[in-house]
């Protein structure tokens, strides 16, 4: 044990602390919301929709609307049943206060007022209000309206009425504490991709979001899908090429618990499936998930012994039968076991079976009506197969080439002298000039420098097999270390700092997309850990006399400038723009772009897969047309383009 964790304090029953009512998530926000960052701030919202979306599973609800006030403050209205104001007989105070400010406190263990709900934990609300500088809820109820107010959790204003009203619903409004979080702005785009997939995911429900914090020009838009989630497939797919239009839609239930699914195949290479448990997003799967890959395997297979297609052991896998798939789904039950208050996988059993039931006999049919899909889509996992197949002599071949299993490292890349993963780092720079200065800079103890030259391939157009024998790419995939695809094994990874350092130009924006593709498509779990950066390296250099500074960006350039010249405007400061890294010496580069001190780094993260999908099929795909259309909306936002 170091001297750092040993406790010199006596052990005894003072020592042993009990967090009265909602000091526990205050204490620890993280465990209730997943972090105190942006996304965290945003799951305050999502706790508070989800509770007004169990109203519309309930069928009681059917607008929800959430406005972004000035302040970054929210309110959350919807029109359902409104939340209970008499006296709740556990405690004797209204349940309004108790579901506020008492955790685990709700209508959704068992007490009649829902058979599904994505909030079954009971924490949402009062978690929101435990968070929040203050807060206020109305409740328009047996002609009354209801109001309630919070700061931090604790009371500030008992339950009184303070109108009439001739509707029903709830209102709250918030403001997050800035004691809690790391920034209190809130992402339009964002909550708006959130609301969106819950309208979706509820045909029928309309859901209104709104921006009203620019005083010039406020930001709204009304959702409503009739069609449900078979809209969601063909939204996620327009911008790609369905194979063919129609969505593959099957629905069941058995007992309490229902499913959907929708599913869209297209021309690409990459599956993309999403998976909701009572509406609430679950990023890591869990049986619903497992019960649609094993039937959808299983069906594609039969079908294709049946008619001839696979013939002998030649079979698809999973991974094959899920090229180019886009699918959605959606599962309700009443009694959602998730792992962890943030929910991000489902662990009820019999959903599986629900699930694998439901694809197994609805597929068949619909394969066995529409031949002609069924074979597009079979012969399409055949392609797969045959890919794969490919892919993995390649990998042989190029294991045997160049002793991969003996951990040969590639000629490019100048390791570290760091063995424990964690402490260490690796820069991938475009360029031999750049590399060498890099190498000559760095501290050799813990970072290491991969060079990189000519044309990188653009991934999204290509299979496994083509990455594997392209001579820009593998070396990165052996630097690595983990694997590529369903072999990549975040365990292996060599480096937990991948740092992409490109020139600040047109040039280095391509280079660091063509990688950060590469990663999204073929080593997501990089990404999703948090483990990719990009370095920011400086645009100008300026001297005055004996003092030299670096410079981000214009403004920063100017305001720099200005203090150098302190109390004499007339004073000769020389402004240098650096053309690119190869042209700073390794000092200029330690100290601006790789000294852990003084560098600045942007780590990569996902808030939202969907958006991140797509934009990576507009920006890389085939389509010619989503490009034009993204780069006319975009371009106003364009800076230091090189002309």
């Amino acid at each position: 044990m170091s001297d750092e964790t040993k406790v010199t304090q006596e052990y005894g029953a003072e020592q042993i602390q009990v967090l009265e009512g909602l000091e526990a998530v205050r204490k620890r926000p993280g465990m209730y919301i997943g972090s105190t960052s942006s996304s965290g701030l945003h799951h305050l919202v999502y706790e508070i929709v989800d509770n007004a979306i169990d109203e519309a599973l309930a069928g009681y609800c059917k607008h929800i609307t959430v406005t972004i006030n000035p302040g970054n403050s929210i309110t959350v209205t919807d029109d359902g049943r409104g939340i209970p104001v008499d006296i709740q007989p556990q405690t004797g105070r209204p349940a309004l206060e108790v579901v506020y400010t008492v955790l685990h406190a709700g209508g959704k263990f068992g007490g009649g007022g829902y058979k599904v709900s994505g909030g079954l934990h009971g924490v949402g609300a009062s978690v929101v209000n435990a968070l929040s500088e203050w807060l206020r809820v109305r409740v328009h109820k047996n002609g009354s309206i209801y109001e309630m107010k919070f700061a931090r959790g604790n009371i500030t204003q008992e339950m009184r009425i303070v109108g009439k009203t001739d509707k029903t619903g709830t209102e709250v409004t918030f403001q997050p504490d800035p004691e809690m979080f790391d920034s209190l702005v809130y992402d339009y785009e964002v909550l708006h991709e959130r609301m969106r997939e819950e309208a979706f995911l509820n045909a029928g429900l309309t859901i209104t979001i709104t921006d009203d914090r620019d005083d010039e020009k406020q930001i709204s838009e009304t959702m409503c899908y009739e069609g449900g989630i078979r809209e969601f497939a063909v939204w996620c797919n327009r911008n790609k090429t369905p194979l063919c239009e129609d969505v593959i839609y099957m629905s069941g239930s058995k007992g309490d618990a229902s499913a959907e699914i929708a599913v869209q195949y297209n021309d690409g290479y990459n599956e993309f499936l999403l998976s909701f448990a009572n509406d609430v997003r679950t990023p890591e799967g869990g049986m619903h998930e497992t019960g649609f890959k094993t039937a959808l395997t299983r069906v594609l297979n039969a079908y294709g012994v049946k008619n001839g297609i696979i013939k002998g052991d030649d079979k698809v896998s999973g991974e094959d039968c899920r090229e180019g798939i886009t699918a959605i789904i959606s599962v309700k039950l009443t009694d959602a076991q998730f792992e962890g208050q943030t929910k991000a996988k489902l662990g009820n059993a019999y959903i599986r079976t629900l699930v694998d039931q439901v694809v197994n006999d609805q597929l068949t049919t619909y394969f066995e009506d529409h031949p002609a899909v069924a074979k597009a889509v079979l012969d399409k996992a055949m392609m797969a197969n045959r890919a794969r197949e490919a892919a993995r002599k390649a990998r042989e071949s190029i294991r045997r080439k160049t002793g991969l299993e003996s951990g040969q490292m590639p000629d490019k890349l100048q390791d570290c002298n760091e063995r424990d993963a964690s402490l260490c780092e690796i820069y991938i720079v475009e360029g031999d000039s750049a590399a060498g200065s890099a190498i000559q800079g760095r501290d050799s103890r813990f970072q290491a420098i991969l060079a990189m030259w000519g044309k990188m391939l653009n991934v999204e157009k290509a299979r496994a097999d083509k990455i594997y024998g392209n001579d820009k790419l593998y070396p990165l995939i052996v630097a690595l270390g983990a694997g590529i695809g369903d072999e990549f094994d975040i365990e292996k990874l060599r480096y937990h700092k991948v740092i992409i350092m490109a020139d600040a130009d047109v040039d280095g924006a391509h280079i660091r997309t063509l990688l950060l593709t590469f990663f999204f498509r073929f080593m997501r779990p990089l990404i999703d850990g948090g483990y990719v950066y990009s370095a920011i390296p400086p645009l100008y250099k300026l001297n005055r006399g004996k003092t030299t500074r670096v410079a981000f960006s214009d403004e920063e350039r100017d305001k720099i400038s200005a203090e150098m010249r302190g109390d004499n405007p007339n004073a000769k400061i020389d402004i240098n723009r650096f053309k690119g890294l190869g042209e700073m010496d390794p000092h200029e580069l330690w100290e601006t772009t790789m000294n852990p001190e003084t560098r600045t780094l942007k780590q990569i993260t996902l808030e939202d897969a969907v958006h991140a999908d797509e934009v990576f099929t507009v920006l890389m795909g085939e389509k010619v047309e989503p490009r034009k259309a993204f780069i006319e909306q975009n371009a106003k936002y364009a800076v230091n383009i090189d002309i």
